[in-house]
């Protein structure tokens, strides 16, 4: 089958390169010469394991190819994919305007019948909104919408595509449900066929349940620690229910990234829109944000009265999640600005994600490696769970810091096994570690720092 993907960033990358790898002839297309260039060399814009090989692989046997010219890429596909971005507005609904520009250009380019297949995360109606505006421009040339929205996950989009759960097909025809059918039986999935407005709403359904998943147990984490209760083995019961599931019970700080944030501030503006208020969502939300703020509270609750100035805070993991360099909405973004204001000294590590993280936090000092973020250090702070970091050597650690101060976000750890090597010890709904006798707020920093950096 001959594809057009429009768009090059996430989802349309992702897709096209697994589209390809699969057997179909793919034209990816976007404005963006250098990036179209840089891909072009095999050279992917976006972190994502896996996905530079088979960018090569399907270059190199002339199944994949990439373009500016969204005419000659459309001319002879069966099916036009609209992968392009929808940001969100001042108040949160989603801004169409990349969709609505890439509908009029396609319309102007028709020239025979194409199924326009949208797989950007769009309200509900914006199927019908895609129809009118190619209409506007193609005359009467015959051609179907149809609604394929994408369920990946960051750091395993391409397992995800080559592995996925389900493929929601909304169509309005039976040659648009025929061909994207045929689109997904390489897949071996479960196909769900519906209309245009179902299918743009299981996106949005979705996204919202995994993200209260997340605020829910954080919740019952916050709960677990007034009680002495450990929420890692409450999240283990729970998960042996199926009707529950284990998935996204994990405790932490919340969710970030491009789609849980921008997805249930949509919903709910188009909640609004459509004359009903919603209220679990909006609750989510505000869980998700607060868990940032209790995580800074917890650093300070480690110093007694003293405060964070002047305190050097060492930051572990800026990404919103391991395996990708993704930092929209990263927990980070909140934190360490929290952290600065209350006078604390930010030096940070990422293995990945510190040259994305500097457009966003300009005054913080970036290292080139955990041991060097953490040397001389007053406290350690978690944020994001590489597997770097949870498989770091505790006691070395422990040299390195200036005094023993242990904050994880991620739930890294074994409290025990903290407190056996005696650190201060907070994590989400478990056990804190103190340790008697002991106060941490005259501290002074030590080691040295030559090689850190300011990246820009």
């Amino acid at each position: 089958m001959k594809i057009c993907i429009v768009g090059t960033g996430y989802v349309g990358l992702v897709s096209g390169v697994c589209y390809s790898e699969v057997g179909h002839y793919v034209t990816c297309v976007d404005k963006d010469m250098k990036k179209v260039d840089q891909l072009k060399q095999g050279r992917s814009p976006i972190y994502e394991p896996g996905i530079e090989e088979l960018l090569v692989s399907n270059q190199q046997k002339g199944r994949l190819h990439f373009t500016d010219d969204l005419a000659e890429a459309m001319r002879e596909a069966e099916l036009i994919v609209i992968a392009v971005g929808t940001p969100a507005n001042k108040d949160g609904s989603a801004n169409l305007s990349f969709i609505e520009a890439v509908a009029k250009e396609i319309g102007t380019h028709l020239t025979s019948y194409k199924v326009i297949v949208t797989k950007s995360t769009v309200p509900v109606g914006t199927g019908q909104k895609i129809k009118s505006w190619i209409q506007d421009y193609c005359g009467k040339m015959a051609f179907d919408v149809a609604s394929n929205p994408e369920f990946l996950r960051e750091g395993s989009a391409i397992y995800d595509t080559m592995n996925m759960e389900r493929a929601v097909l909304g169509v309005e025809s039976k040659r648009a449900e025929d061909l994207l059918v045929e689109l997904h039986r390489p897949f071996d999935t479960k196909i769900v066929i519906t209309d245009l407005a179902t299918s743009e709403m299981s996106k949005y359904a979705s996204n919202a349940f995994l993200a209260t998943k997340i605020s829910f147990i954080n919740e019952v984490a916050n709960v677990c620690e007034q009680l002495d209760a450990d929420v890692t083995k409450v999240a283990e019961v729970m998960g042996l229910d199926p009707r529950i599931g284990s998935a996204f019970l994990g405790a932490g700080i919340g969710y970030g990234g491009s789609c849980f944030p921008k997805d249930t501030q949509a919903f709910i503006q188009m909640g609004e829109r459509a004359g009903y208020s919603l209220k679990i969502v909006p609750a989510v939300e505000k869980v998700n944000f607060e868990q940032r703020e209790r995580l800074v509270q917890k650093v300070e609750r480690a110093f007694g009265g003293a405060g964070l100035k002047g305190k050097q805070i060492a930051v572990l993991g800026l990404a919103f999640k391991p395996n990708t360099d993704d930092m929209r909405a990263a927990p980070a973004r909140d934190i360490i600005p929290m952290l600065m204001t209350a006078g604390a000294n930010v030096v940070a590590y990422d293995p990945i994600a510190m040259k994305e993280a500097a457009s966003y936090l300009p005054h913080v000092t970036f290292s080139e490696s955990w041991r060097e973020a953490v040397c001389g250090a007053d406290a350690v702070m978690f944020i994001t769970d590489w597997k770097e970091f949870k498989d770091l050597n505790l006691k070395e650690l422990k040299q390195e810091l200036a005094s023993p101060i242990v904050i994880d976000g991620r739930n890294l750890f074994e409290p025990q096994v903290m407190k056996d090597l005696g650190f201060y010890y907070d994590s989400i709904g478990r056990m804190k570690i103190e340790l008697e006798g002991e106060s941490y707020e005259g501290t002074s920093n030590r080691g040295s720092r030559l090689h850190r950096q300011k990246l820009s």
